[in-house]
């Protein structure tokens, strides 16, 4: 496994996304803990979660349970691994997700998820999306108080725009270890966000990194999928997965990047994690630098949800 920074903690550079291992189409939990053990296996010591990654009403830290229960049976050495959650975002149980920032909620939100994760400070605490109804400031200075009361050892944005990012900067200082930002091979919209956060040293964690290359957990099993694209064809000539090949290519994108692909089935983790291995040649970089880039969720990953995240 190769190596990667988060407020100058190193962190495998392929990490788990946690989601799809309880919202909807969820796996049980003995396969949902054996995937986690399968990410531990090949070496992931980053796992991402958030107090709403659930499928039904009242089931709220739902995964970031699972990652608790599964941390504790799992047999070897699991303290340098670091769960990174997320607070802000609800889910009521009817499919919809909504987004709830005030200082306060944000607050007990994440003394909650330190509770579920049975740790006495979170290592990355993640706002999960802006909250119109509340001022930026607002919401970035809950970090900072969490940060302050030792509640969370570093903080983390979601879903933000560059002026955002520098705004957030300067409320947390060096208290802010990371932007999480939707990125793919078919969505490069956060192009400026991944380059400011390099700038700044902050690591950029792209969510749905697959998009592109195969369906979204969210489709269910008749969902569509894409194929035939460069890292499809790459992919072939190399004798790996696409999903290899776009996870290579976003590590190739910046030193900042850390992808955390979702994974419901520990071969798909295995898979992945093996990403570290390849080195794209210039050749194959350019070829895939042209696309795809399209939106939807026929180009999202087999095991991450789109744009709800």
């Amino acid at each position: 496994m190769q190596y990667r920074t988060i407020a100058h903690t190193a962190v495998s550079a392929v990490g788990l996304g946690a989601m799809p291992l309880s919202i909807e189409h969820r796996p049980d939990e003995t396969r949902a803990i054996a995937t986690i053990h399968a990410a531990l296996d090949a070496g992931v010591t980053l796992i991402d979660t958030a107090d709403s990654y659930h499928w039904h009403a009242g089931e709220e830290g739902h995964n970031e349970l699972l990652i608790a229960r599964a941390l504790a049976r799992y047999g070897g050495d699991t303290s340098g691994i670091l769960v990174a959650t997320k607070g802000g975002r609800g889910r009521p149980g009817d499919g919809s997700w909504t987004v709830t920032a005030t200082p306060d909620h944000l607050k007990q939100a994440a003394e909650a998820s330190a509770k579920r994760l049975g740790v006495d400070a979170i290592g990355l605490y993640q706002l999960h999306k802006p909250d119109p109804a509340v001022p930026w400031a607002e919401s970035v200075g809950a970090l900072r108080e969490l940060l302050d009361a030792g509640t969370i050892r570093a903080a983390g944005i979601s879903n933000v725009t560059t002026a955002q990012i520098r705004q957030a900067h300067q409320i947390l200082g060096d208290g802010l270890a990371s932007v999480q930002n939707q990125y793919s091979p078919a969505v490069r919209d956060s192009e400026p966000e991944l380059q400011l956060s390099t700038r700044m040293g902050l690591a950029f964690l792209p969510w749905s990194p697959l998009g592109g290359v195969s369906r979204s957990s969210l489709d269910g099993p008749s969902g569509p999928t894409s194929i035939g694209t460069a890292f499809h064809r790459i992919a072939a000539e190399r004798g790996v997965s696409p999903q290899q090949i776009a996870l290579a290519w976003l590590l190739a994108r910046s030193p900042a990047v850390i992808p955390v692909p979702g994974a419901s089935r520990p071969a798909s983790i295995t898979d992945s994690a093996r990403a570290v291995e390849l080195t794209l040649s210039a050749e194959e970089l350019l070829q895939l630098e042209a696309g795809p880039r399209w939106r939807g969720s026929a180009v999202v990953s087999a095991d991450e949800a789109p744009s709800p995240h």
